[in-house]
């Protein structure tokens, strides 16, 4: 392995299906892989190997009837290049990042559901709380923030401005910090790092992209050793 290799952030992103309305929202999932590359870290695209909560026709906005599989179906954005969740390991990676998307609602989680009430996919749980553990940076997107604050029940983040979902996040333990598009809120005692994207339904996809490359750009940051005489703040 040559130096630059050894060196190299690694990232796992966690993708949930296909399509905005029932996995990965595409363009903030590309977008992320996008930021990913052009700052030279090497991801590995992961998902849960199970059935999606619902199949939706994005034409009709209507459930189709279909079963389709998690996995499978995020194995289209990372062009085959992914593995099952199951095999995403803290002491693997520098990082883990979840684009946002209905996916992120309604299977790696059932926030979509349940709200403040909300379970987490048992994989997921286990690797959020790896990282937040191990005080490794956790950047999410979108809705994926409100899944984090479900899996961890704790930690600062911002969904944008929508008042539901900020009530949601306050009451599972979290602290929800308003936040226009193009920008990012870091949680730099717990180190997650959060950005609106399509929380903002008439973004427009450059700002859409431009949280997230600051989003990419503050969870490399933080991978970064950190001083002398400053520990890991948990709670």
């Amino acid at each position: 392995m040559s130096r630059s290799e050894s060196s190299q952030k690694r990232v796992a992103v966690v993708l949930s299906g296909c399509g905005h309305l029932d996995g990965s929202e595409i363009h903030e999932a590309v977008l992320t892989l996008l930021a990913f590359d052009r700052a030279g870290a090497k991801v590995q695209c992961a998902a849960p190997d199970k059935p999606q909560h619902r199949v939706v026709d994005h034409v009709t906005h209507k459930p189709t009837g279909e079963s389709r599989n998690v996995l499978h179906e995020a194995a289209r954005i990372a062009r085959g290049a992914i593995v099952p969740l199951s095999r995403i390991r803290a002491a693997d990676f520098d990082a883990v990042f979840l684009p946002g998307g209905f996916g992120a609602a309604t299977n790696l989680s059932t926030v979509a559901s349940d709200g403040a009430k909300a379970t987490v996919d048992p994989e997921l749980t286990r690797v959020l709380r790896e990282f937040r553990a191990a005080g490794k940076p956790i950047g999410a997107v979108c809705i994926a923030p409100a899944v984090v604050i479900a899996a961890l029940r704790e930690g600062e983040v911002t969904i944008g401005d929508d008042a539901g979902t900020a009530a949601a996040i306050g009451a599972m333990g979290g602290t929800h910090v308003a936040c226009p598009v193009t920008e990012v809120h870091v949680d730099r005692a717990r180190r997650i790092v959060t950005a609106p994207a399509y929380m903002y339904g008439d973004a427009r996809i450059s700002n859409v992209a431009a949280g997230i490359d600051k989003a990419v750009t503050a969870t490399l940051e933080l991978t970064e050793p950190r001083p002398v005489g400053k520990p890991l703040e948990l709670t």
